[in-house]
């Protein structure tokens, strides 16, 4: 754990560090677009983050390459390699599309070239495991084009929720987390060796959203464009493709010991496509929502619109940060949901925590207008818009009760600075100025 978490830190602070660097030379190089009608945001921000991130994953690779106990994930395989391969040529043309602005069709056939050199490579799903009847072998052909979709689909997936600031990267981060437990009790749990890879790139993943998440929490001072959000995509699938159909069933049942125990252990063995699915459930939603919305209006799927997932939460009144922040939270309880049950032995027990937190989300989500206030003694130490309103706007003693403008939103101010004009307009010149005299003595 400890050289995981030693690539994780690396990676990290490799990518913080190089995000400014980049952020100025975006500014230079002139990659930060006009606002479009479809953006959230108000100003031209700078793009090309991805440019951080790839130096952070190559960062994360070479400390690892030199750690004893990472060393045989380099040398055993071509795992690594394909990666970097897919990743270069997917990096390389998000910097493309950040700068200039690349066609969908042509995106789209660059991350199927990506993802057809890395199956070149060797990494591919080679079998299937199927409840009740095994590891099921594919073709060749099947393998490839099951790669190759994994791909795409996560891709555009994690592309279609890069709409608010720290979104994307917060979603993968927590993605990367479920899968990294996974894979790791995987391989030290059960010494299954194949699930290394997949726990060694969750890892560097869970570093690149790391570092790069200061710089890009609303407000973004830089966005990560396509060269970033693709590469996450990518990573993300690499680790799916890395463990299917390489981890050995007998091998967990030796390991488990009892059938029932076996059984219960064979549930994460059983759903290695469906596991990296779930933890990105929101955004595959989004973007199998958006397909079907499009086509139906009579539009390319690949137009752009301003109705994604997150742009909803906006619309029905939630605040920026909250918005981002229920996301995070309903993308934790599918992916974390779904390890907790392959691991504890009482699948009933984290149906109805589950159940009790959909409902905690729910209500949340039905509550735009809610804002949570501190208790008043912690009210000092909190941020401004966590206070009691009325404390804040409570006169001095012996003040006059000017204060009240404090307790009502800006919209009742507007409303009552209007009766007031008119009244006051109303009562004729001697009202008028009595008025005036009175202020002013």
């Amino acid at each position: 754990m400890r050289e995981y978490l030693l690539t994780l830190f690396t990676t990290a602070a490799v990518t913080y560090l190089l995000t400014a660097p980049v952020r100025k030379f975006a500014i230079l190089a002139g990659a930060m677009p006009a606002v479009r009608a479809r953006d959230v945001h108000r100003e031209p921000t700078p793009r090309l983050g991805g440019i951080a991130m790839f130096g952070g994953l190559c960062a994360g690779l070479l400390t690892a390459s030199h750690l004893t106990h990472l060393t045989f994930v380099f040398d055993n395989g071509s795992d690594v390699k394909a990666l970097l391969s897919g990743a270069g040529i997917m990096w390389v043309l998000g910097v493309l599309d950040d700068k200039w602005g690349v066609d969908a069709l042509v995106k789209m056939g660059g991350q199927m070239v990506a993802a057809g050199v890395m199956v070149w490579q060797g990494l591919t799903v080679i079998s299937i495991p199927v409840p009740g009847v095994g590891s099921v072998a594919v073709t060749p052909m099947q393998g490839t084009l099951i790669s190759v979709l994994l791909v795409v689909v996560m891709v555009n997936a994690v592309n279609f929720i890069d709409g608010l600031d720290g979104l994307a990267a917060g979603m993968v981060c927590i993605a990367a987390m479920a899968f990294f437990l996974y894979s790791y009790r995987l391989w030290y749990g059960y010494g299954v060796e194949d699930a290394a890879p997949a726990a060694l790139f969750s890892a560097v993943l869970i570093g690149m959203c790391l570092g790069f998440l200061p710089h890009n929490l609303h407000p973004a001072r830089i966005f990560m464009g396509d060269s970033g959000s693709m590469l996450l995509g990518l990573m993300l699938a690499v680790a799916s493709i890395s463990i299917t159909g390489r981890v050995n069933p007998d091998v967990v049942i030796e390991e488990a010991g009892s059938q029932r125990e076996a059984i219960h252990a064979l549930v994460p063995i059983y759903i290695p496509l469906l596991l990296p699915l779930t933890v990105i459930a929101l955004p595959l939603a989004d973007l199998l929502l958006a397909v079907v919305r499009r086509t139906w209006a009579g539009k390319s799927p690949f137009a752009a619109d301003k109705q994604h997932l997150h742009h909803r939460l906006l619309e029905i009144g939630h605040s920026h940060s909250r918005a981002v922040l229920i996301m995070y939270f309903w993308a934790a309880l599918f992916a974390f949901s779904t390890v907790a049950f392959s691991v504890t032995d009482t699948g009933r027990v984290v149906v109805l925590i589950g159940a009790g937190l959909c409902l905690l989300g729910i209500v949340v989500l039905l509550m735009p207008r809610f804002r949570p206030r501190a208790p008043k003694a912690l009210q000092p130490m909190v941020p401004p818009r966590f206070r009691d309103a009325e404390e804040e706007a409570a006169p001095a003693p012996g003040a006059a009760p000017a204060g009240a403008a404090g307790r009502f939103s800006a919209e009742d101010e507007e409303l009552l600075h209007r009766l007031g004009s008119t009244a006051a307009g109303s009562a004729g010149p001697g009202g008028g100025a009595g008025r005036t005299g009175g202020t002013q003595g």
